[in-house]
């Protein structure tokens, strides 16, 4: 069994994550009071695009630190589900969010308001700059699968500043207020589907599904591949937190002589190939008990 050093998740994706998320919850809050100034709903729906990030990147932060943190006797994982519970508090905060925006941009189209596109204008300019800065704090954490998925949420972001810059120059050049609920029916269309995914994600995890990226019959047959590996049985695959993947297989070899060689041998492919760093695997000699469950839920 390898031993993982997870304060070197923290390190390389904690500071990065904890600098973009100054950045874009301050830069929220300044965009949803212009746009409450500016009676602009597409720079406030921006701004709850913003927020719903910055909890994003705050999860992504907390869990970078929660990594850090040791088993205990009665965690005995660890503390990495805290964020699958955040997630999905999370998620449903967003869908509220898109109700309440969609909702005030249908009212717009029956009873318009001035917008002063100038404001807006300035202020979806700036939140571009402020999201590419975002990105670029986070590019040098990348290798950390949480900043990754931070920096898809950012790139949400982006979309929504250009949708609120071209509601600003569009009110500016023509007057005509109509696009700025319209931009904010798209912005929430972003939300939606960043929402449902996150649900999805962190739903899947609870169930304990095997991750998206792994396919489980190539995993199987990576590890029949090991010399003197004859069949592999009784296999799962689960996700505990963002960064760490379980498996357990009961692995029926020619000879239990090697078997010290062939665990090392299994333990470097799952890891190296399928980022899987919690293998628990059971020698069986061929022709041995047969220990298979009858439980039709366990995969054969």
């Amino acid at each position: 069994m390898y031993e993982h050093d997870h304060h070197s998740h923290e390190n390389s994706g904690g500071r990065a994550l904890r600098g973009a998320l100054l950045l874009t919850l301050a830069f929220a809050g300044v965009e949803f009071v212009a746009g409450w100034w500016g009676g602009s709903l597409a720079l406030m729906a921006d701004a709850g695009h913003m927020l719903t990030d910055s909890t994003a990147l705050g999860l992504a932060a907390i869990a970078a630190w929660i990594s850090s943190r040791p088993a205990s006797a009665r965690l005995s994982w660890g503390h990495g589900r805290a964020e699958i519970i955040a997630a999905l508090v999370n998620g449903v905060v967003m869908l509220g969010l898109v109700t309440v925006i969609a909702w005030s941009a249908v009212e717009r189209f029956h009873n318009p308001v001035e917008v002063k596109g100038a404001a807006v204008l300035i202020v979806a300019s700036i939140g571009l700059v402020i999201n590419l800065a975002v990105l670029k704090v986070l590019h040098g954490g990348q290798s950390n699968i949480n900043v990754r998925g931070a920096m898809l949420h950012v790139l949400g972001d982006l979309l929504g500043s250009v949708a609120a810059l071209a509601s600003g120059a569009i009110i500016l050049l023509t007057g005509w207020t109509p696009i700025d609920p319209i931009l904010s029916l798209l912005i929430c269309g972003l939300i939606l589907i960043a929402a449902i995914r996150l649900i999805r994600t962190a739903l899947g995890v609870v169930m304990e599904q095997v991750p998206v990226q792994i396919d489980l019959e190539q995993v199987r047959a990576a590890m029949i591949e090991v010399d003197g590996v004859s069949e592999i049985h009784d296999l799962h695959i689960w996700q505990i937190s963002s960064d760490r993947i379980a498996l357990s297989a009961h692995v029926v070899l020619d000879q239990l002589q090697r078997w010290p060689e062939q665990l090392a041998e299994l333990n470097a492919v799952l890891l190296d190939r399928f980022g899987i760093d919690h293998p628990t695997l059971q020698p069986e000699p061929v022709g041995g008990p047969d220990c298979r469950h009858e439980n039709r839920q366990c995969n054969g």
